[in-house]
C-alpha cells in the first residue's frame, strides 16, 4: 500500500500542469485573489448552513448552549462569506 501511494505521488509530481496565465502580472494576481476569495466564500456558506442547522436543532431540544454556538457559527459564517466586501469597505478600495 505504501509503495502504491508513493508511486502515485511520483506520477502526480512528474506530470506537467499547463498554467494559462494572462500577460499582465496584475491580472494574474487579481484572478488568484478572486479564486481564493471564492473558496473563502464557499467555506462561509457552509458555516452559514451549519449554523442554521445548529439553531434549528437547539430550538427542538431546548438547549441554550447549542443555541449560542449556533448563533456564533451563523455570525462567523456571515463574516467569512462577506470577507472580501468587508476588506474593501475597510481599505476604501
Amino acid at each position: 500500500m505504501l509503495a502504491i501511494s508513493c508511486l502515485l505521488a511520483l506520477i502526480t509530481a512528474a506530470v506537467p500542469i499547463t498554467a494559462y496565465a494572462a500577460g499582465d502580472p496584475l491580472t494574474v494576481i487579481n484572478n488568484l485573489s478572486d479564486f481564493i476569495f471564492g473558496l473563502i466564500r464557499a467555506i462561509g456558506m457552509i458555516l452559514l448552513g451549519f449554523g442554521i442547522v445548529q439553531i434549528g436543532l437547539s430550538l427542538k431540544s431546548h438547549d441554550p448552549s447549542q443555541r449560542a454556538n449556533g448563533f456564533l457559527t451563523l455570525a462567523g459564517g456571515v463574516i467569512i462569506t462577506f470577507a472580501k466586501e468587508i476588506l474593501i469597505l475597510i481599505t476604501g478600495g
